[in-house]
């Protein structure tokens, strides 16, 4: 398994945020981790990437214990997270943007071979290069989000609301390219309110409700789940 989160316990003051979540990511891998507003997706992805530290359980990456692990090593071991809301700096442009997403590398071709992978699934960023990210449309500015993220060479990407505020259309090409870099190679951890969406892509998915692990399976299993349905895909009762 190349990322095994077992019994975290995840506190903002004495909010108990998640509550023995434990679950996992394989090799090559998309993982899709539903739920309601609050359920604690993001506190999830907020941890594995070192933004939040938990009160007790583990997180393992290729079997090293993460959970002390600060921010800038877990970016150094591969995990990498696009947030929730986008968060590229407008002010800079296109190619500073993704630029930045390289910060922590010093392997000069690899970086240039990274970045033609880039424009060659994001050609419109190619077209964009010399623009402000904060001019860039919504589906745009998504887009420079994850390729800034692909920028560090992550073995998994954490993939927070990818699909938010965005049009059908441009959802589905967000998918569409999302499952190209995980047929390259890269494992993915994928927060989403689209639940359809996200189940349709998955290889396994997690139902979070109330920063616990509820439901689990493959993301075939859980689409035809009554209770999923119910609840997440507004189908049935």
């Amino acid at each position: 398994m190349l990322l095994e989160v077992s019994d975290l316990n995840v506190y903002y003051g004495a909010i108990h945020a998640l509550q023995g979540i434990t679950f996992g990511v394989g090799d090559g891998e998309i993982v899709s981790l539903i739920g309601a507003n609050g359920a604690g997706k993001s506190t999830t992805l907020n941890s594995m990437s070192g933004l939040l530290s938990s009160r007790s359980g583990t997180v393992h990456f290729r079997g090293d214990d993460l959970s002390l692990a600060t921010a800038e090593e877990i970016v150094d071991r591969g995990i990498i997270q696009v947030p929730e809301g986008r968060k590229i700096f407008g002010t800079l442009t296109v190619m500073e943007n993704l630029e930045m997403g390289a910060f922590t590398r010093s392997d000069k071709d690899e970086i240039e071979a990274s970045l033609a992978r880039v424009f060659k699934s994001f050609p419109r960023l190619k077209d964009r290069q010399k623009q402000l990210g904060g001019t860039l449309s919504g589906g745009e500015q998504q887009m420079l989000a994850i390729a800034r993220g692909l920028m560090g060479k992550p073995q998994l990407l954490l993939l927070d609301e990818p699909s938010m505020g965005l049009s059908p259309i441009l959802v589905e090409e967000i998918f569409a390219i999302i499952q190209e870099i995980n047929r390259s190679g890269t494992s993915i951890l994928l927060v989403e309110q689209n639940a359809q969406m996200a189940l349709s892509v998955a290889n396994r998915g997690y139902v979070l409700e109330t920063g616990r692990v509820v439901l689990e399976g493959s993301g075939e299993e859980l689409m035809h789940n009554p209770e999923v349905a119910r609840a997440y895909l507004g189908i049935g009762d």
